[in-house]
């Protein structure tokens, strides 16, 4: 199945693109009480995964065939469900809803996200104001000259270097998570790289 949309238990979406993904999706995989959220759109929930106990007690009966329980607790539901769709061989295309509500959800997201999507290239996790792509190593990426974009290091010890940027890093060590800040996209493509293997995210404020 392709083109399958994790739905988190956050901010429902508000952004006409975020909208349109998932209107377009061919799957909607919830987190726990996303799935009230989806119904009130107006779209049924593919699949709900996660502890449970967030989705509403109708909802859940509802879609009983439809839910997925994890009992553990040393993860967060959306590493649940992108552990539940690469069991089921499913390719993600987008995270949805995992902003907004509690900062500490956010993070804890943004972690799982930049842990996890190595499994789906080219998934991107959207906000309202941008999305986050994560990737080890090297990678090239494309965007319109002029876009913001914020550069976020899992290891302050990596040597980043990049191609195509308004601020050049050239063996630059992101020590501090706003290190990365406030860059800009100047030659299309471009070019991030790092010499650990441990993820880095990209933010493009677009």
């Amino acid at each position: 199945m392709k083109d399958v949309v994790i739905l988190a238990d956050g901010e429902f979406p508000r952004h006409p693109r975020s909208l349109d993904i998932l209107g377009n999706a061919g799957a909607v995989v919830c987190c726990d009480g996303a799935a009230d959220k989806l119904l009130a759109s107006g779209r049924e929930p593919d699949w709900i995964v996660g502890d449970l106990d967030s989705v509403s007690k109708e909802t859940r009966a509802r879609f009983a065939d439809r839910a997925v329980k994890f009992h553990e607790q040393e993860t967060n539901d959306l590493a649940k469900a992108f552990r539940f769709c690469r069991e089921k061989g499913f390719f993600v295309q987008a995270v949805l809803g995992a902003a907004g509500a509690r900062e500490d959800h956010f993070l804890g997201n943004l972690g799982q996200f930049a842990e996890l999507s190595s499994d789906f290239p080219g998934c991107r996790f959207y906000t309202d104001h941008g999305y986050f792509i994560s990737f080890t190593g090297e990678g090239v990426f494309e965007a319109e000259v002029g876009t913001a974009l914020s550069i976020f290091s899992f290891s302050p010890e990596a040597k980043l270097n990049s191609t195509g940027l308004k601020y050049p890093l050239n063996d630059l060590q992101l020590r501090w998570w706003y290190s990365g800040t406030l860059n800009e996209v100047q030659v299309s493509p471009f070019t991030v790289s790092s010499d650990q293997d441990l993820p880095i995210l990209l933010f493009f404020n677009c």
